[in-house]
């Protein structure tokens, strides 16, 4: 069973290798950050509460991600494993999960590390662009759609996240220095964690995550 954490900073490279993780393993990639965006897409309750402090780079309050976690972990894809990108982000949300995971039955067996310098991460974040409507990632530098500001795969309208801003991204930067880097230390207690090189190429990267995975899959 493959129940694995991405851990690092946003930009870092986490979301393009989950994609190609879920190819290949056909686990569930499980983002909190899709999850708040979709229930503010749809004007939910929790979607309006989740916006006042995402839009402002904030994080969410735990409770609230917490048990959204806990109900999506408990569904029967997850059976054969999950991976997990975005959570946690602090030291109660892991102790959470560590126990609300053993409960269900479910304990997390690898987290994957994330390393990228500063500059590198607000260059990456900063021109992100994604398709309004099916969601394809874009960036100004090194994914360029064929035609500026449209969607290669559905024609619909390339965005720039508000979240994805500089000032937004500058809080959500400090916010994983002071309560994620130390989920850094908490998981390497543990036994769990593997350092990999953000910055890489992307079937290098990849290369060296799938050798993680076969290592831990039990």
């Amino acid at each position: 069973m493959l129940n694995i954490i991405l851990l690092g900073p946003p930009g870092a490279g986490k979301g393009t290798q989950a994609k190609k993780i879920i190819a290949e393993f056909g686990i569930p990639h499980i983002s909190t950050g899709d999850m708040f965006r979709e229930a503010m897409k749809e004007g939910t309750p929790l979607g309006q509460l989740a916006a006042t402090f995402i839009n402002k780079g904030d994080l969410v309050p735990d409770e609230v991600t917490i048990g959204l976690v806990r109900e999506r972990l408990s569904r029967p894809d997850c059976q054969k494993g999950y991976l997990l990108d975005g959570f946690p982000r602090t030291l109660p949300q892991a102790e959470a999960l560590d126990t609300l995971a053993k409960e269900i039955g479910r304990p997390i067996n690898a987290v994957i590390d994330f390393a990228a310098s500063r500059p590198e991460l607000i260059r990456r974040i900063t021109g992100r662009r994604v398709c309004s409507k099916c969601g394809t990632p874009y960036h100004v530098d090194t994914m360029k759609p064929k035609v500026d500001g449209v969607c290669d795969v559905c024609g619909g309208p390339l965005i720039q996240r508000k979240d994805d801003n500089l000032e937004a991204l500058r809080v959500r930067l400090d916010h994983y220095e002071v309560s994620t880097k130390p989920l850094i230390a908490f998981y390497e207690n543990k036994g769990l964690l593997r350092r990999v090189d953000g910055l890489l190429d992307f079937e290098e990267l990849f290369l060296i995550i799938r050798k993680i995975f076969q290592e831990v899959d039990v």
